[in-house]
């Protein structure tokens, strides 16, 4: 059977430092081959050195298929990959990068209201250059700031026709999230990124919207539990056919990596999806911010998943 792409190798062609602690990394395919293509608002996984793997939301826009462009903000008390990129990537690097995944689902013929905060704009950038190509104005991004946004000049004409409204947090008040939404509550796609504060007060903004019509965005996972809550069950991998105890104190995750399946984790945290692995028998407990019901039945973010039951069988 052959094995799936796990990753695509790319060359950096151009390191843009935006200020503000911000540089822009634009990725080219190192034989000049067009790159897989992605959705709106789409991220990926950036292999920077062994166990250092990070996602970032890609800010291009999706017909592009020569480039990939992330922006990182350095997170100096982070877990390390943002200081990686500032510090020691230049241009010429190869770096493997996975398939895009993910996205922003854009309806064309329903208003789109966007808000974020600082760097967390990245993957609306990406759906409002989308919606411009294809002269699709029916959207709204509401951004804040301290002090002048960086990737401004992403989306220069939006700013300009009055789409994006700027907040500069240095000199305003932070926007009253529920103001920002309520007018459209009638039927509207709402999406957040943004620190947590933010995302916490648009999630109470939207708690009464159905589900297809908001979407959040995190860039920071939130604080893991130190052990599992769940007694102990058998884990089955049906490919490799190795068997173990996931006890308490080692979790899903760590019994994976004991066992030596190679499985990529990125945020660790249940937000970026890189490990998303097929289930077969369970149930499992579902703990992520990133798999839809439907995606449920048959899929699992092991790096915050457990089982319910006395076994669980996983596809590796």
């Amino acid at each position: 059977m052959t094995k799936p792409i796990r990753t695509v190798s790319t060359v950096v062609s151009r390191v843009e430092d935006l200020g503000n602690e911000t540089k822009r990394f634009t990725l080219v395919d190192q034989d000049g081959w067009e790159l897989p293509p992605f959705k709106p608002g789409a991220h990926l996984d950036v292999h920077l050195q062994p166990g250092l793997v990070r996602t970032y939301s890609l800010c291009n826009e999706p017909e592009d298929d020569t480039s990939y462009v992330i922006s990182v903000k350095r997170e100096r008390d982070g877990r390390g990959g943002s200081n990686f990129l500032h510090d020691r990537v230049r241009v010429g690097d190869r770096i493997g990068v996975s398939l895009p995944r993910g996205g922003i689902a854009l309806d064309p013929n329903e208003m789109n209201v966007f808000v974020a905060g600082g760097i967390g704009v990245t993957p609306f950038i990406s759906a409002i250059r989308h919606l411009e190509r294809h002269r699709r104005t029916n959207y709204r991004l509401h951004w804040t700031s301290r002090g002048q946004p960086v990737l401004s000049d992403m989306i220069a004409p939006a700013i300009e026709a009055g789409r994006v409204r700027l907040y500069d947090t240095a000199v305003q008040p932070k926007p009253v999230i529920t103001e920002l939404v309520e007018e459209f509550a009638g039927g509207a796609f709402a999406a957040c990124c943004g620190p947590e504060p933010m995302l916490r007060d648009f999630e109470d903004a939207v708690e009464g919207w159905p589900d297809e019509r908001k979407h959040v965005e995190m860039f920071m996972p939130p604080k893991r539990v130190a052990q599992s809550d769940v007694p102990p069950y058998e884990l089955v991998l049906r490919v490799s056919k190795k068997v173990a105890t996931v006890v308490p104190e080692v979790g899903l995750l760590g019994t994976l990596e004991a066992l030596g399946i190679d499985v990529p984790v990125s945020c660790g945290g249940g937000i970026c999806g890189a490990c998303r692995t097929r289930w077969i028998e369970g149930p499992p407990i579902h703990r992520d911010r990133v798999l839809s019901p439907a995606e449920r039945q048959s899929e699992l973010i092991v790096c915050v998943g457990d089982c319910a039951g006395p076994k669980l069988v996983l596809d590796l």
